[in-house]
């Protein structure tokens, strides 16, 4: 059996919906909208030699609050052409690039009134109904050009959504930049050319710069000769680099900087300083694996952990510094959302593979800070919700679902952020397991309203 495929990753194979969830504690009134949770679940019989943990059908599961009390949970999977076939169901609205049929199972997000389930490399977004019902493949009013990704960096003072994106098999040569207003139209789209087709899993963004991760995990063509589904490995050859793409420029306009060789999945966030020594530097934290898809090539848990580092990149030098912020394991990062592309202090990650705490790091100090969830229990990745009217990057809420590894009923818990050691202010009860997956997000009532 595949450990994507057991234990804690196991699919669950029913979709439930439960109403008046019970609570211990009290949830904050101010937390209007859903939390919301996508990953792999696959449906049906699975091939447990074959299979790839990033290929699983997505399934979004939800919690809805509101006046202090949880009103609903559900999990629905994402109806994209080909589970719609395996489940005898009429296919989704709209068609997908390349003419993907796959269902996007690793992220979730709110955006200008709709709700979207995304994958990287060549399946376009699939838009969910608030209920999380599907209703269809959105290509932004037919404005996005190519394949879409798995992560978008929302800059809340410019109103744009942000994405770096690439599409295998139909598109070899380049990457994407792809910029969305807040009327869901594409307003820019930049090609970057590229050679060898690196995974670009995520992106940064600062004032200035879209940042590019071009590392050394790529498509390899003997697995792709040999009909692999996702072939996908680590290049040892190949060296390790980010692109400062000045946000009104072009790809010429590209300032390459060589890198640490290592991958990273996720970024925390960027930003530019502009004063002492550091001036005109752009600082990154980030969770960094010193390899990645070279013993296993069928999810990321067999390699290394992943670390929290802060990278120093000079422009002017083309130059990238390191510094291991914290040698224990952190992935899923997560910080204040007011503070994309512009300085943060705080980051708040998981351990990362069902292995327990949710920690809370000081990203100007170092000072590591956790909450233990109990024994034989584990955190996924934390949403941190800031508290409205506050201008502190502690004052807010940090939501994460919680599992134990006896099989139980997954928890909601709301963690007070300026008091992450202390007891949970609510845990709330959900009906069943949520197999530890990917990525969510809070999303307000006043980004995605019921009514939509």
């Amino acid at each position: 059996m595949s450990i994507y495929l057991e234990g804690a990753k196991a699919p669950v194979d029913s979709e439930i919906t439960a109403f008046d969830l019970e609570v211990t504690g009290s949830i904050p009134e101010e937390l209007e909208g859903r939390w919301l949770r996508n990953g792999p679940n696959p449906f049906g019989p699975v091939d447990a030699e074959a299979y790839h943990w990033f290929l699983g059908d997505g399934m979004i599961h939800g919690v809805r609050l509101r006046g202090g009390k949880a009103e609903w949970y559900r999990n629905r999977w994402v109806r994209g052409r080909d589970l719609a076939e395996k489940l005898q169901e009429q296919p989704p609205e709209g068609s997908s690039f390349g003419d993907s049929g796959f269902s996007p199972n690793t992220s979730v997000i709110g955006h200008a009134g709709t709700t979207f389930a995304l994958v990287e490399a060549g399946t376009t977004p699939v838009a969910m109904k608030y209920d999380l019902e599907t209703i269809g493949y959105d290509n932004f009013g037919g404005t996005l050009p190519g394949a879409f990704s798995a992560h978008t960096k929302f800059d809340p003072v410019n109103k744009e959504l942000h994405a770096v994106c690439y599409a295998y098999p139909d598109i070899l040569d380049r990457l994407q930049h792809v910029v969305i207003g807040e009327d869901n139209r594409v307003k820019k789209v930049t090609d970057i050319p590229i050679e060898g087709m690196p995974m670009v899993h995520d992106m940064s963004l600062t004032e200035k710069y879209a940042i590019i991760y071009d590392l050394p995990v790529c498509v390899d063509l003997d697995l792709a000769i040999a009909g692999d589904p996702f072939p996908i490995a680590w290049q040892n050859d190949r060296q390790s680099r980010i692109g400062l793409l000045p946000r009104n420029g072009q790809a010429s306009d590209i300032i390459w900087c060589e890198a640490p060789s290592c991958y990273v999945f996720h970024p925390v966030n960027a930003f530019e300083v502009s004063e002492g020594q550091d001036e005109n530097k752009i600082i990154i934290d980030l969770c960094r694996y010193e390899r990645v898809f070279q013993k296993d090539l069928k999810g990321p848990a067999g390699d290394t952990p992943s670390q929290l580092a802060r990278w120093t990149v000079d422009p002017a030098t083309r130059t990238v510094s390191e510094e291991i912020v914290s040698d224990m394991a952190h992935e899923f990062p997560a910080h204040d959302p007011r503070t994309v592309g512009r300085r943060h202090r705080y980051a708040y990650t998981a351990v990362g593979f069902d292995l327990g705490p949710t920690y809370r790091t000081d990203m100007e100090t170092g000072e590591v800070l956790f909450h233990d969830h109990g024994e034989g229990r584990f955190g996924g990745e934390p949403i941190f919700v800031p508290r409205e009217g506050s201008t502190s990057e502690e004052d807010g809420w940090v939501l994460v679902c919680v599992n134990d590894r006896m099989g139980s009923p997954a928890e909601l818990v709301i963690l007070e952020a300026n008091n992450i050691e202390e007891k949970p202010i609510a845990r709330i009860h959900l009906p069943q397991r949520v197999p530890d997956g990917f990525h969510g997000a809070w999303v307000p009532d006043s980004v995605v309203s019921p009514d939509e």
